[in-house]
């Protein structure tokens, strides 16, 4: 195949390789530079590609990595480290506040309100909050499923009760006028 037929049949390429981008870039002109920079690299090593492959799959290939390699160079210049012997105020104030104290408190204190829950509200509870769906949880209780929701509900209910001194005071939104 000569270099201009291989390149007649990237640059057919275009439309689907621009869709594929979107998939990457979620922006217009983010993704067509990204076709730019596939198609020129197909174009500049076509020599590597093998007559009787995939031609899509080897530019989709090329793509993925183009953008793996460019969101890896953005990340790298954009992270930069300050070297410096003094710590300032700031981040001294915050590292000074803000400690894995506080949170081991926090978890103590969500640990001791889950164990204060009755078991017929724990147990839908946990299972819910570990990732099973409702009727699976009626399913192992052997229970109705309205009953599971509403046991779910009632424990959300008593462990905010229990963690009331987290509530932070975040006003509630108001939905009726009374």
């Amino acid at each position: 195949m000569t270099k201009i037929e291989f390149n007649t049949l990237v640059l057919r390429q275009a439309t689907s390789l621009r869709s594929y981008a979107l998939h990457f870039t979620h922006d217009a002109d983010d993704a067509n530079d990204l076709v730019q920079d596939t198609m020129l690299k197909a174009i500049t090593y076509y020599n590597k590609f093998k007559e009787g492959t995939n031609l899509k799959g080897w530019l989709y290939t090329i793509m993925k990595n183009t953008f793996i390699n460019n969101y890896r160079r953005f990340v790298k210049m954009s992270t930069f480290v300050t070297k410096s012997d003094e710590i300032s105020s700031p981040n001294l104030v915050f590292s000074s506040t803000k400690n894995q104290g506080e949170a081991k408190f926090v978890m103590d204190d969500i640990k001791r309100a889950l164990d204060r829950l009755p078991s017929d509200y724990y147990v839908p509870f946990t299972m819910y909050f570990e990732g099973h769906k409702y009727h699976e949880i009626a399913d192992h209780l052997t229970i109705p499923i309205g009953t599971v929701k509403t046991r779910i509900h009632v424990a959300r209910k008593l462990l905010k009760k229990n963690l009331k001194a987290y509530d932070n005071g975040v006003a509630k939104p108001i939905y009726a006028e009374n």
